[in-house]
């Protein structure tokens, strides 16, 4: 997906997480999040958006922490949000393509990773908000879903950081069941998971794409994307369970 596309769901996204939270109230529990109300959400997501406006928008090239959102509730906190997203929307929009800044996973450029990221952050967050209100969270669309998951298994889990390990070898499918070719070949054991998109060809994960795996994680995309990411059921599991366990009890990204 190109900057463009990654920053008009940003908009969209965001203007949508807003609504949700604006309609549930800051005081009410976020069933997903557990521990958090509405207004730890909306301070959270807002935090991460002025984080990530600074490095693209300064020229940022070290890290640095996110600042603690101020004590604000209620529509003063909605505004504040919704000024800090309209920001970064404007900010990756016009951006030079060769801004130079820090960044966390391999991406095109730093501009397309901020925006491919914080597209995906705030997608999931208005799932929270949504789950808040008390709806069924809408879903994202499968070319949408089948690029989050891929920043998932192969950019986030591929960094040491990733919790998911296995005293024994594994190998873990992802089939997306409505988009061809969207499929991932996890391998985990005691490092960080290796993942290969495909079955096809066995680069980077000595011959696992084209073994049978263990356990194999299907859906619809978007549905799936929900589920990698914690907020909803995996909506088919087969092979061993143990593997499946394993993967949700510890895949969570910090």
């Amino acid at each position: 997906m190109e900057i463009v596309e990654h920053v008009g769901i940003l908009r969209r996204e965001g203007e949508s997480l807003a609504a949700a939270a604006k309609e549930a109230g800051t005081d009410v529990p976020v069933p997903t999040c557990p521990g958090w109300r509405v207004r730890d959400l909306v301070r959270h997501t807002g935090a991460v958006h002025r984080w990530a406006t600074a490095f693209v928008a300064l020229g940022l090239t070290s890290p640095r922490a996110i600042e603690e959102p101020p004590e604000l509730d209620g529509s003063e906190l909605l505004a504040w949000f919704t000024d800090g997203h309209a920001e970064l929307t404007r900010t990756l929009a016009s951006a030079d393509p060769a801004t130079d800044c820090w960044h966390f996973l391999r991406a095109p450029s730093p501009v397309a990773f901020w925006a491919r990221r914080q597209a995906h952050e705030t997608a999931v967050h208005r799932m929270d908000a949504e789950a808040a209100l008390g709806v069924e969270p809408a879903l994202v669309t499968p070319e949408f879903a089948v690029d989050g998951i891929d920043e998932l298994l192969r950019g986030f889990h591929g960094r040491r950081s990733s919790r998911v390990r296995s005293p024994e070898p594994r190998l873990l499918r992802v089939r997306a069941t409505d988009v061809a070719d969207a499929i991932w070949t996890v391998r985990l054991s005691q490092e960080p998971p290796a993942t290969v998109r495909g079955t096809d060809g066995a680069d980077g994960v000595d011959g696992a794409a084209s073994a049978d795996p263990d356990c194999e994680l299907s859906g619809p995309a978007a549905q799936l994307y929900a589920a990698l990411w914690n907020r909803a059921p995996i909506p088919s599991v087969t092979g061993d369970a143990a593997t499946a366990a394993l993967w949700r009890e510890t895949s969570g990204v910090g």
